[in-house]
């Protein structure tokens, strides 16, 4: 976006800086060759400082950017593996800063992207979360149940209320909020969202797109969705912004074939129970199992993707 024509003899409006910089250089020069690896980490789980050291790990076995889940009650677009992880955070008292400090303790090593779900960031404060966000260097944010109709006008009043397409507002609401901040909303489209759907979230796309590989909730799956080749195809017609693909990818193999047609690969459910199983059978230090088990996973699927 570019200012507006100056008269004469006066100066230049700037230019508004483009959102997630650090993303689009990501994705632009993933360090598997083929696409960014895309680790999720529940934050705060199964303790602060095990975060911690997991983030570290992700990064040096080969992460591009982490995406972290702030805990929430009601985790709606979540499978039982990422639900039983917020609750645990949630019971230990993990709050919101709690993920902010987490990114803002690892953000010179790595871009950061927060899911989280709209409730929380109006009990926050809309303003004052994505002020904070940007502050802990998050770039962008992911929020499931924030239907993107919504994401124009939506306040702590009318958050629950629907609105039409055609009465989204070009300024204004939480994606205007964000973005003032210096912070992106990921919209996220699905194999059943349709092509009028996929070109309005290609039209909101200022940093990624959220690909759903599978119809449903977060979990790993056998397969990879066969309808994602398509839902790919038909996303590239309406939008230049990388894609990134999450939802049931649980193997190297299928970070290795999801990277062939997307621009991102995410791994969250299988991550996240590799931790848990780290932490249950481990004899010794539970934080190091988890740790050698999430470094595992994912060198294993970056050197999947780099083999192709």
């Amino acid at each position: 976006m570019t200012g507006t024509t100056p008269k004469s003899g006066e100066t230049p409006a700037p230019a508004a800086p483009p959102l997630a910089p650090r993303l689009w250089r990501a994705f632009a020069t993933p360090r598997a060759g083929r696409a960014a690896l895309i680790p999720y980490l529940t934050g705060g789980h199964p303790d602060v400082a095990t975060s911690h050291r997991l983030i570290e790990t992700l990064v040096d076995a080969g992460a591009d950017i982490v995406e972290l889940g702030i805990p929430y009650s009601d985790p709606i677009a979540d499978g039982p593996v990422v639900q039983r992880s917020t609750h645990e955070a949630l019971l230990a008292g993990v709050t919101p800063e709690t993920v902010f400090e987490l990114a803002a303790a690892h953000s010179a090593a790595v871009p950061f992207v927060l899911l989280t779900y709209v409730n929380s960031v109006l009990a926050y404060g809309q303003e004052r979360f994505f002020a904070r966000a940007a502050q802990a260097g998050v770039e962008a944010l992911v929020i499931p149940d924030l239907p993107l109709d919504e994401a124009g006008g939506a306040t702590a009043d009318d958050a629950a209320t629907l609105v039409p397409v055609e009465a989204v507002p070009t300024s204004g609401g939480l994606a205007a909020l964000a973005a003032a901040a210096g912070v992106s909303l990921v919209p996220m489209a699905a194999p059943t969202s349709t092509d009028a759907r996929l070109e309005l979230v290609g039209a909101a796309a200022t940093s990624f797109v959220y690909c759903v590989a599978v119809t449903g909730v977060t979990g790993a799956r056998i397969e990879v969705g066969e309808e994602l080749p398509l839902l790919l195809e038909r996303l590239r017609a309406h939008t230049a912004a990388p894609l990134a693909v999450g939802f049931g990818i649980s193997t190297p193999e299928q970070a290795a074939r999801v990277a062939g047609l997307a621009d991102g690969v995410i791994i969250g459910s299988a991550l996240i129970d590799a931790i848990a199983r780290g932490i249950d059978s481990s004899i010794g230090s539970g934080a190091d199992a988890a740790c050698a088990a999430a470094g595992a996973l994912v060198s294993a699927a970056s050197a999947a993707i780099a083999a192709g």
